[in-house]
């Protein structure tokens, strides 16, 4: 069974959890949080089922031209990849974190990612999940 999922808007990427300290006691929090409520609504809309065994993920990240560019180096800029910060490895953690127990049970089953990033008109996440 193969889920395909679309997420419009500009890719997000998982950001480190911020600390506080109470006097002796350091807690912690995710910043967050928001974000993921309303990712995760657009994702639910998409998964008919929980997938079970060895899962295979791919995952393309349509990330928004610099509206600095000209209308020249707009047009050529498309479809390249995007070498600039966030890191593919963050945009992937809050892809995984934010389906684990939604489109799967547990993220130890999946056994393949393959992912990359690319300057695109319209920013999008893409995710195609096959078991």
């Amino acid at each position: 069974m193969t889920i395909t999922m679309i997420i419009p808007g500009k890719p997000i990427a998982k950001r480190r959890p911020r600390f506080y300290r109470r006097g002796k006691f350091v807690g912690t929090y995710s910043d967050q949080v928001t974000e993921e409520g309303r990712w995760l609504l657009s994702a639910r809309d998409q998964i008919k089922e929980k997938l079970s065994g060895a899962i295979f993920i791919t995952i393309l990240f349509g990330m928004p031209i610099p509206k600095s560019l000209s209308k020249k180096k707009h047009q050529k800029i498309i479809n390249q990849p995007h070498t600039k910060k966030p890191d593919l490895d963050n945009l992937v953690k809050w892809v995984l974190d934010c389906l684990n127990g939604e489109a799967w049970e547990d993220d130890a089953s999946i056994f393949k990612i393959k992912a990359g990033k690319f300057y695109m008109e319209d920013p999008i996440t893409r995710i195609f999940i096959t078991n």
